[in-house]
């Protein structure tokens, strides 16, 4: 049946309360408007940050369709769409580039000023909502919300991808492998035999292992309570691993021992505050650079000593792995096709977009790494 141009009802996960499960619901889907472009998912996964909307450290306003790293194909195009057509294999992008702000005109910054991040509202760019269901609208989420058979996003938020691309790989390519990969090699710069330290070993964990060992470190450091992430962490590039709980002395004063003072580069992937300062203790206080990667607690703050930074480090931190995110992703899908590295580590666990609660559950209990849904 032909959709263009009309809504489409299909299937999508709804977080109705916090600390609630999804609710698989049939939803409505409106058509593109102007600069807009509908999606048929084809695989998603499921993120930390997702599951910080559902316990409310991350505030959202509610009812909403979380999801926001996925790949699909494009099912119709609103008006003046130039840079895809239906049929296009795409990855939703959860940070745009309009290419017209401040910050995509800069040669280094890929926050882009039409970003949801930091928005509770969760509607598409135009102030408006495109999903609905039991009569009332439904809330975007990153202005992709892939937990849903169709979305609907802006053009600025949409890259053309591979077309032999398999979309249930490179959906990671959308969140984690970015993420993580573009903190190592574009946001720390990290240099060809240096030691590095990655704090937090789930799926952006081992990506920003990957991006270290593609820059050329000598030696990288995996830390983490959960000893079942090491073997995944060792396969993917790191040289060692450690727990925080296995040691008397703060994890930083271990790590300052074992490195002759401090790491070059230390990457926090967690999203704790604790382990952020840990982080920044553990880089060399010359010349260490530490790079904050995981999403903070919403409200809260540090206290810190100036003296950490007067000395020499640098910190840091970056969305998306610094990426300009409509430049990247196609080139990094085409990288990934030339065999230049491999995404499967990653995923632990594939299930059916309808076990999404499953695949919650998994991630809470520290069982995966990254759970891909497919529809």
């Amino acid at each position: 049946m032909d959709t263009v141009g009309k809504v489409i009802t299909c299937k999508a996960a709804v977080l109705w309360e916090h600390n609630k499960p999804f609710s698989m619901e049939d939803v409505e889907v409106a058509p593109p408007k102007a600069h807009e472009v509908r999606i048929k998912m084809v695989a998603t996964g499921i993120c930390r940050s997702d599951e910080h909307v559902v316990t409310g450290s991350l505030p959202r306003d509610l009812p909403v369709i979380l999801g926001h790293e996925a790949a699909g194909i494009v099912e119709s195009i609103g008006e003046g769409v130039t840079t895809v057509k239906p049929g296009d294999k795409v990855i939703p992008l959860p940070i745009p580039q309009c290419e017209q702000c401040s910050v995509c005109k800069h040669p280094e910054a890929n926050y882009c000023q039409m970003n949801g991040i930091e928005s509770k509202q969760g509607a598409m760019q135009d102030g408006t909502f495109r999903f609905s269901c039991r009569g009332r609208p439904l809330h975007h989420f990153l202005g992709t919300s892939t937990f849903s058979q169709f979305t609907v996003v802006n053009e600025n938020s949409v890259a053309p991808i591979h077309a032999d691309a398999p979309l249930d790989t490179v959906c990671l390519i959308g969140c984690a492998f970015s993420t993580g990969y573009g903190s190592a090699v574009k946001v720390a710069k990290v240099t060809p035999g240096s030691t590095c330290t990655v704090f937090g070993l789930g799926g952006v964990g081992l990506a920003v292992i990957m991006g270290c060992k593609a820059a050329g470190a000598a030696r990288i450091i995996g830390v983490d309570i959960n000893k079942d992430k090491f073997a995944k962490a060792m396969a993917v590039g790191a040289t060692e691993c450690l727990s925080p709980l296995d040691s008397q002395q703060p994890v930083s004063e271990v790590l300052s021992e074992r490195t002759g003072g401090g790491a070059d580069f230390t990457f926090e992937v967690v999203g704790r505050l604790d382990t952020m300062m840990t982080a920044l203790l553990s880089c060399h206080p010359a010349f260490g650079v530490s790079v904050v990667v995981g999403v903070p607690p919403n409200a809260q703050s540090l206290s810190l000593n100036p003296m950490l930074l007067l000395t020499g480090r640098t910190w840091k931190g970056a969305v998306f792995g610094g990426f300009k995110s409509r430049d990247s992703v196609p080139r990094l899908v085409e990288e990934f096709m030339t065999g230049k590295f491999k995404l499967d580590a990653l995923v632990t666990h594939v299930l059916p977009f309808e076990k999404i609660n499953e695949g919650f559950e998994l991630l809470r209990s520290g069982q995966s790494v990254r759970t891909i849904l497919t529809f």
